[in-house]
């Protein structure tokens, strides 16, 4: 029996809220299915399963607040779960009574007693009848988990039309998440669900679209989708508000962001003030119990810049890649192969990290703050790492992280260059060890041999832990950043 209890989604979590099960009793999971949402102070997360099994029983309803530990369901072996439904007994033919003979008399014979009646054969052992086929329909799949059929729902993928990758071609998370990719390429952040409500009044929306329609006063079944599968975004909610006049647009909740990727979950004024507390005692206790050392340094990005141009040209938009994919690229490859950098100092001890899960800190339009991680950035090639960034970005500011995301950083980057920053020097997340930090890329003068000339080039800082690395160390790993961006195709 395996016990599945509320994870520490980050350093400086101590309670959980459950916001939602996704799974009920008797449902089958496997490792890495997304069993509930869980709302902390900074984010709203899925947590997944750590194991394969059966839900055998919920101990804690949706709505209530727990410890970090605190135990939150009970998942059994499928094996020893399943049950095998009795045969039932053949029945059997009761034996025919013999009468007694006739009292005879003197003047008749007495005739021979008549031979018994052959016993019937008794009738075949019954076999239970075969069930029916199932056939697959929209929102239904036999072939896939209860998580996996939730986030079907919730993306918008038809899984009826879906071919599973999955032992004995069950459908697994992967497929679903591919198969609502290749239906809206251009647009990450256009995750889609199916709203409750049965028959015609099911509406697909994203998460953010129904919220944003809430507070704009939308009635998302008058809105024409333009998400996979006729589904309802939060810009076609935008744009029917918009056409729906002034009185709408002007709704005191409905702030202007300039376009979907901009878009942030609003939260409440009471979460916000939470998760500003709960950033300020962080970084309070960073400063308090971490050593900070900082180093700063110009990197010539004239090599990396080229590269990129050349790259991006004939590609759309949505595809190309920005001075950040490579930025971080860098840092990630770096941390691999410098010491004392990526990991984390806890108990008294340095715990170096073999992967590199590279946290990019996200600034939410309500104030507040989350660092999710890329993971194992270090091994991803640029243009993956550029979906991902994406991704992870649009998730964030839509409220729907998971737990590995949030719980597994070892090294954090902050790039403020969109807002003019031309450098920034960071507080470390504890217990990692290292921060960097960049700011905005600028045209700069620059003398090369004598001769003046413009250069792109950026201010990287390194804000590090004197307990595990000092200037020497910390000098190697921004030198290592530079000269990776001058060779941007190995990258």
């Amino acid at each position: 029996m395996a016990e599945f209890r509320m994870p520490s989604l980050g350093a400086d979590m101590e309670h959980g809220r459950i916001t939602e099960w996704l799974v009920q009793p008797g449902d089958t999971v496997h490792r890495g299915d997304v069993l509930a949402t869980v709302d902390t102070d900074k984010a709203l997360m899925d947590v997944e399963s750590f194991s394969d099994g059966v839900v055998t029983e919920l101990l804690v309803e949706a709505g209530t607040d727990v410890p970090v530990g605190a135990l939150l369901a009970l998942i059994g072996d499928a094996a020893a779960t399943a049950t095998i439904p009795p045969v039932p007994p053949a029945p059997t033919t009761p034996p025919v009574p013999t009468p007694p003979p006739e009292p005879s008399t003197p003047d008749e014979p007495t005739p021979p007693p008549l031979p018994a009646p052959p016993p019937e054969p008794a009738p075949p052992e019954p076999f239970p009848a075969p069930s029916p086929p199932l056939t697959p329909h929209a929102g239904d799949a036999p072939n896939a988990t209860p998580p996996v059929r939730h986030l079907a729902h919730r993306l918008g993928v038809d899984l009826a039309e879906l071919r599973g990758t999955g032992k004995a071609g069950a459908i697994r998370r992967v497929d679903v998440e591919r198969a609502a990719a290749a239906a809206s390429p251009a647009s990450p952040a256009a995750t889609v669900s199916v709203a409750a409500g049965p028959g015609p009044d099911r509406v697909r929306s994203s998460p953010l679209a129904r919220r944003l329609a809430a507070e704009l006063g939308v009635e998302l079944a008058a809105v024409h989708g333009t998400g996979p599968g006729g589904a309802i975004t939060e810009t076609d909610v935008r744009g029917a508000a918009t056409a729906a006049g002034p009185s709408t647009a002007a709704a005191p909740a409905a702030a202007a962001v300039d376009s979907p990727e901009e878009a942030a979950v609003r939260v409440p004024p009471d979460r916000a003030a939470t998760m500003r507390t709960a950033i300020g005692n962080l970084m309070a206790r960073s400063k308090q119990t971490i050593p900070h050392y900082y180093l700063t340094t110009t990197i010539d990005l004239r090599a990396a810049m080229d590269w990129m141009r050349t790259a991006n040209a004939g590609r759309p938009v949505t595809q190309r890649l920005v001075p950040a994919a490579l930025l971080l690229k860098a840092t990630a490859r770096a941390a691999h192969e410098v010491p004392g950098m990526n990991g984390s100092f806890e108990d008294g001890e340095y715990r170096p990290s073999e992967s590199v899960h590279l946290a990019v800190a996200v600034s939410l339009r309500t104030g507040g703050l989350v660092a999710p991680a890329i993971l194992d950035a270090d091994t991803l090639p640029v243009d993956v790492l550029m979906d991902r960034l994406r991704d992870l970005v649009a998730r964030a500011r839509g409220g729907r992280l998971t737990r590995a995301e949030m719980s597994a950083p070892t090294i954090t980057v902050t790039n403020l260059g969109d807002l003019g920053v031309e450098s920034v020097f960071g507080v470390i997340y504890p217990p990692q060890v290292a921060m960097v930090g960049f700011g905005r890329v600028v045209e700069q003068p620059f003398a090369d041999r004598g001769l003046l000339g413009v250069r792109h080039a950026v201010t990287a800082t390194l804000s590090a832990d004197h307990r595990v690395s000092d200037g020497l160390g910390g000098g190697r790993f921004l030198g290592r950043i530079d000269e990776l961006l001058q060779q941007p195709e190995e990258l």
